[in-house]
């Protein structure tokens, strides 16, 4: 729900019928009773302060507000109170151990969108941005599957990053069109695509081979999290072997079709996702 001032405590509910029909949804599905409630919560929180971070209508000191509420909502858990507006995270935190430095790191994540439009990072600030909205998550998700802070913090760490970095070549039109380009400039002067523009350096034909480059960048950290999960580490896998099948299969398409424009925005079918749920759900 909103609350007069601009801040958004989004319920796990409300969060689990947006996610419905979603590689997310379907990733959860897999999971115990417990544990899919303990990641829907997750999820609801994710929701909420990427919602304000993408809430354009909203100047940028009220959604930097919004997250400082946030912000203390998290502290207050952590110091004791159950009197919070996401009431719904204090047994998961207390359950599974989540740690308040990770929530803090994803709202530190939303923090670098609302502070200026990204234009064109550098691949140190491009990782950063990746750790904090992706890997964070994933730090909070491991936590749930019962993983040890060993083999899920790598998972994380290298999952995480390959699922962002899919996002990005995803979403080139849709973020261009609110003025944000995370392809890093080390990418695009290599492919010769000059300016900061989002619109202009998308619309250059040149930017297939940045984006080619950025999408081997996402292939090793798929490779590394592969790795991670061939060790057969304690906890449920299925969910992140589900999600990391599903996100390198869009990947495939987009290389496929490439990224010169005109793009289309690449998704997996219905048919497809469910052999992929199938697949996963009955390995081990």
């Amino acid at each position: 729900m909103a609350t007069g001032s601009g801040e958004v405590f989004l319920e796990p509910r409300e969060a689990q019928m947006r996610a419905s029909g979603s590689s997310f949804y379907a990733g959860m599905r897999l999971l115990p009773k417990a544990e899919r409630e303990a990641m829907f919560a997750i999820y609801a929180f994710s929701r909420a302060v990427d919602d304000i971070a993408d809430e354009g209508h909203d100047s940028r000191t009220a959604r930097q507000a919004a997250l400082d509420e946030w912000r203390r909502d998290i502290g207050r858990i952590y110091a004791g109170s159950s009197r919070v507006h996401a009431a719904y995270l204090v047994p998961v935190v207390r359950r599974y151990g989540l740690r308040e430095e990770d929530f803090f790191a994803v709202i530190d994540g939303m923090a670098m969108d609302v502070a200026e439009n990204i234009l064109a990072p550098d691949l140190a600030k491009l990782d950063l941005y990746c750790d904090r909205v992706a890997s964070a998550v994933g730090r909070l998700s491991v936590k749930v599957f019962g993983m040890t802070d060993g083999s899920g913090f790598k998972l994380a760490h290298h999952l995480g990053r390959a699922l962002q970095l899919t996002n990005v070549l995803r979403d080139l039109d849709e973020d261009a069109s609110v003025g944000r380009l995370y392809m890093p400039q080390e990418f695009l002067a290599e492919a010769g695509v000059m300016g900061r523009d989002p619109i202009t350096v998308i619309a250059d034909p040149a930017i297939d081979k940045a984006c080619r480059m950025l999408a081997s960048l996402a292939r090793e950290q798929y490779a590394k999290a592969a790795s991670v999960l061939r060790s057969r580490p304690k906890g449920l896998l299925r969910a992140p072997r589900l999600m990391g099948a599903v996100y390198s299969q869009v990947l495939d398409k987009m290389e496929e079709e490439g990224w010169a424009p005109p793009r289309r925005r690449v998704r997996i079918g219905r048919g497809r996702l469910l052999l992929t749920v199938l697949r996963h759900g009955l390995a081990g």
